[in-house]
């Protein structure tokens, strides 16, 4: 059957128990009947253009069944990690069959992705496009289509170390920012090393304002969950002023809520007394993203960064300090020996630099 959605006509048939629709995207009917047939006509083939019928499953369920198989061969995290891709894939993929996985329709997903908020990395993108190459090379699918797929072009630093002036700067940008918790969140950051993640989850009762440290939750990696972080001085005060911006903050809430902000005063005009505030905080639901925020402070700034730029800066200041491997990895979490080795030359540098002081004096 074919029907009309706007000025766009539409096709819509069943095969082998499957349902498939699509669009035309052209206005004539004519277009639409001829594009139906050629679509039964596809399916009935399979790509050496034999007269066979190709068996239709939807992506879905093949994803699924596929997940289900490797579970027992991978890596919990692995798994953990193809499962949330999956979470992403379905709303686009779920309901189409493998032989309509085509690659505009990957390269679509991938501008959709690239769209989303908070907005996830490349490298991320390109995981989750893996998994679908993975279940369609298993359905012997795959051939046909990656000579069109394209990868998403990654990043192959680390992360790079902001300056002091750089940093001072940014922190004065978030001070001056409407969201009111940038400023502690970006200044934990830097001197904690915290991931955006442990750093959004953050709830009260993993703070010890006494001992000064904050005990990990849920973290990226299992060498990061745990894990005990010692707070600076100025990092302990910054979270006990911000503490006493909620007065009736419970242990369980979170400790970056979500909130909801409009102008108060002057009848709600910017520019003529209002000013942005909070007007509703829900303690119990962790902040979405700083995003916006965040993008308008770098600006502000005139420092162009990522937040994962936050903690390199502070590994790197705590390598350079002389902080060992084991300490390094007890702070920071997990990380990989090419981390390892970019901050074992920091701490080379530093120790450079303590011994320098004997080619300025008088012992030879």
């Amino acid at each position: 059957m074919v029907f009309k959605r706007g000025n766009v006509w539409w096709y819509a048939f069943r095969f082998r128990g499957i349902r498939v629709r699509e669009s035309s995207k052209s206005s004539n009917k004519g277009v639409c009947e001829r594009l139906e047939r050629e679509h039964r006509r596809r399916l009935e083939l399979n790509q050496q253009g034999l007269e066979e019928i190709v068996k239709l499953v939807l992506f879905r369920k093949a994803a699924d069944e596929f997940l289900e198989q490797q579970q027992v061969h991978w890596a919990k995290k692995t798994f953990e990690l193809h499962k949330n891709s999956l979470a992403h894939l379905l709303p686009l993929f779920g309901k189409l069959t493998l032989n309509e996985l085509t690659a505009r329709k990957i390269n679509e997903y991938q501008r959709k992705r690239l769209k989303d908020d908070p907005q996830p990395s490349n490298r991320t993108v390109n995981i989750e496009i893996a998994l679908v190459r993975l279940v369609m090379r298993k359905a012997k699918l795959w051939a046909k289509i990656q000579d069109e797929v394209k990868m998403l072009k990654e990043r192959s630093d680390v992360g790079r170390e902001l300056s002091d002036d750089e940093v001072k700067r940014l922190l004065e940008a978030c001070k001056a920012s409407t969201s009111r918790g940038l400023y502690p969140a970006v200044l934990t950051s830097i001197h904690t090393g915290l991931r955006s993640q442990e750093l959004r989850l953050l709830r009260w009762h993993q703070v010890d304002f006494v001992e000064g440290t904050i005990t990990v939750g849920k973290s990226k990696t299992k060498g990061g969950e745990g894990r005990l972080v010692y707070l600076s001085g100025l990092a302990l005060q910054t979270l006990k002023d911000w503490r006493s911006q909620f007065t009736d903050a419970q242990t369980t809430h979170c400790v970056f809520p979500s909130e909801s902000y409009g102008l108060h005063g002057s009848k709600g005009q910017k520019g003529k007394g209002g000013v942005v505030k909070p007007y509703k905080t829900f303690p119990e639901k962790p902040i979405r993203s700083f995003n916006t925020a965040w993008k308008a402070a770098k600006k502000a700034a005139a420092v162009e960064c990522r937040w994962h730029d936050l903690r390199h800066s502070a590994a790197s200041r705590i390598a350079a300090g002389g902080a060992t491997d084991q300490t390094l990895q007890a702070l920071l979490g997990w990380m990989s020996p090419k981390m390892i080795e970019k901050y074992s030359h920091v701490r080379a540098e530093a120790k450079r630099r303590a011994v320098a002081v004997f080619d300025v004096g008088t012992i030879q």
